[in-house]
């Protein structure tokens, strides 16, 4: 995947994107503002001050374009295409767009939501994004960039079957401790709970490691006197607050939390994070996967892995 920066040569694309992303969205009254935007109007909003493009498999995967208004930045038009959600196109798209910001200048970075879709809401505040005003049906959401947090160095790895995964797992439970939070992204079968079973055996916690799909959350005991493992499927829950729900039997600041399925809503867990991005080749035939791993927040920075 690519991301990068578009000017108005680029408005079909984005055009495309805008169509398609809010296109699948619940039907608003009165409708989004989107859904008036031609070529023509793209086009020219690209002209003033451009925007981004993400690309995934040679498509155009996702869009935002880019309208300052004083010191702050707002991002318009952010869409991700149906196809390519959970693949991590929103969040590259943001952090592409923060950077961006921030070079250009901007003190603070905003964007305008609707109040009737409270997952989209929730995916802003867990990008850092706080609510600041309220104009019904609109709301408006801002971050400050001096609060920005900087993602550590992005290391790639690759895993040409289940064994290598469960591996790479293992490795790296050895730089994991309490309170560490570990947010994996990728398709389902992309290997996600493979590289759980690995970060288990190399904690030494209670197993067997499965998928919590139907449980939602699982805590394995530590059998070595170290750390549990909580291992989270967030693909049924709302939101954060669903956590406290749970009645775990350990707290998420005493163990290490694996969260499936958790981009948009578990990034608010903890002040750091590391992030493991799972792909499948393109080749159908292909089982290998390429795994990226980075951290994010004060705990990556001070302590690079």
């Amino acid at each position: 995947m690519t991301v990068v920066p578009v000017g108005p040569e680029a408005a079909e694309d984005v055009l495309a994107v805008i169509r398609e992303a809010f296109g699948a969205r619940p039907v608003l009254d009165p409708p989004a503002d989107a859904s008036a935007e031609t070529l023509v109007s793209v086009r020219e909003r690209l002209a003033h001050h451009g925007g981004l493009l993400a690309r995934l498999d040679g498509g155009p995967a996702g869009a935002l374009v880019f309208d300052p208004v004083g010191d702050t930045m707002f991002l318009r038009r952010f869409g991700v295409v149906p196809a390519a959600q959970g693949r991590g196109v929103a969040r590259d798209l943001v952090a592409t767009a923060l950077r961006t910001a921030g070079e250009r200048g901007a003190a603070d970075v905003a964007v305008v939501a609707r109040e009737e879709l409270p997952e989209t809401i929730r995916f802003w505040e867990a990008q850092g994004f706080a609510l600041v005003a309220t104009t019904s049906p609109y709301v408006e959401l801002r971050r400050s960039l001096s609060a920005t947090p900087s993602p550590s160095e992005t290391r790639t790895f690759a895993a040409p079957d289940a064994e290598s995964m469960r591996r790479l797992g293992t490795d790296l439970a050895g730089r994991l401790r309490a309170g560490d939070l570990v947010l994996l992204v990728g398709d389902l079968g992309a290997g996600k709970t493979t590289f759980t079973q690995g970060l288990g055996e190399g904690l030494g916690v209670r197993g067997p490691v499965t998928s919590p799909t139907f449980v939602i959350a699982r805590v394995h005991p530590s059998e070595v006197d170290g750390v549990p493992l909580v291992h989270v499927d967030a693909y049924r829950l709302g939101g954060l607050d669903e956590l406290d729900d749970l009645d775990l039997d350990a707290s998420l600041d005493d163990a290490v939390t694996v969260v499936e399925w958790g981009e948009g809503i578990a990034e608010g867990l903890a002040e750091s994070r590391l992030e493991v991005r799972i792909a499948r080749s393109s080749s159908i035939e292909d089982e290998s996967r390429s795994v990226l791993v980075s951290g994010v927040g004060p705990r990556w920075e001070s302590e690079p892995w």
